[in-house]
């Protein structure tokens, strides 16, 4: 899914500032990093397989006129997270914004009854030990240029769980203690927060058997938005948390789902 932004008018946020996103191949962590070279941003594009995809991201970019590179790693592998950060930082002289997208949502599993070990294992590794190695790695490195931002990708699964999927929600979980911790460790220098979306219809969404067989209606009714956006809806909502608007934000945990949790004080 190719999608552009709904906002006619797109600030530019990140003039001269210097971005990576991971899994910007497809789907959500994609539209991000278009976003953000469409506010001025140098981009990094990452992937682990999808070579195809991140190329595709790269020249929406180039096509904007803007400057990008693709940069490849698995980030259960703190070898690998090393060598992609020694790429980025030797590429772009430094490192301003890490949006850490990648996680596995145990998309075809669509009952509890259906977890495995094998299951539980590799979300958790992409999930929490890959996010924490990102955090880990590159936050080091900003804290000694300086400054920096980084953007864990959460979701609002925290909120209520997942009955289809409670290793998901777990490792959702997670994050939140990772971003916490980290953003307290590498104060005032580098701030870490975590953005979660609600549900987003990407394609990967759009061919689940639970979405196609009437969870979407579902949702939208229970909504108070009364829609369920495409991921470029949201890449520049995910965006704010790494902007000088942002500024005095750092171990939040920012939601964005049309209203269907409405969580807080």
């Amino acid at each position: 899914m190719t999608e552009q932004t709904t906002t006619a008018f797109v600030p530019r946020r990140f003039e001269g500032r210097t971005v990576l996103v991971t899994g910007a191949g497809t789907g959500f962590g994609a539209e991000i990093a278009v976003r953000a070279a469409q506010e001025g941003a140098r981009v990094a594009v990452h992937y682990r397989s999808s070579a195809a995809g991140a190329d595709r991201t790269v020249a929406r970019i180039k096509d904007l006129g803007g400057e990008a590179f693709t940069t490849q790693a698995d980030i259960t592998s703190h070898e690998d997270i090393r060598r992609m950060a020694d790429e980025v930082f030797s590429r772009f002289g430094g490192l301003d914004v890490l949006i850490n997208n990648v996680g596995d949502v145990a998309r075809e599993q669509m009952s509890w009854r259906d977890v495995t070990e094998e299951s539980i294992d590799h979300v958790l590794a992409v999930d929490i030990k890959g996010t924490m190695l990102c955090v880990h790695e590159f936050g080091d490195r900003m804290l000694e240029q300086g400054h920096g931002s980084i953007v864990n990708i959460g979701s609002t699964v925290i909120v209520r769980g997942s009955a289809r999927a409670p290793q998901y929600a777990a490792a959702k979980y997670g994050i939140l203690g990772i971003t916490k911790s980290y953003a307290q460790a590498f104060a005032p220098t580098v701030r870490v927060n975590t953005f979660a979306p609600g549900f987003i219809e990407t394609e990967a969404t759009l061919t689940r058997k639970d979405w196609q067989g009437g969870r979407r209606e579902q949702l939208i009714s229970q909504t108070p938005l009364r829609n369920i956006p495409g991921p470029a809806a949201l890449a520049g909502t995910a965006l704010f948390l790494a902007t000088d608007d942002a500024a005095h934000m750092t171990g939040v945990y920012l939601n964005a789902d049309g209203g269907f949790n409405m969580i807080g004080a």
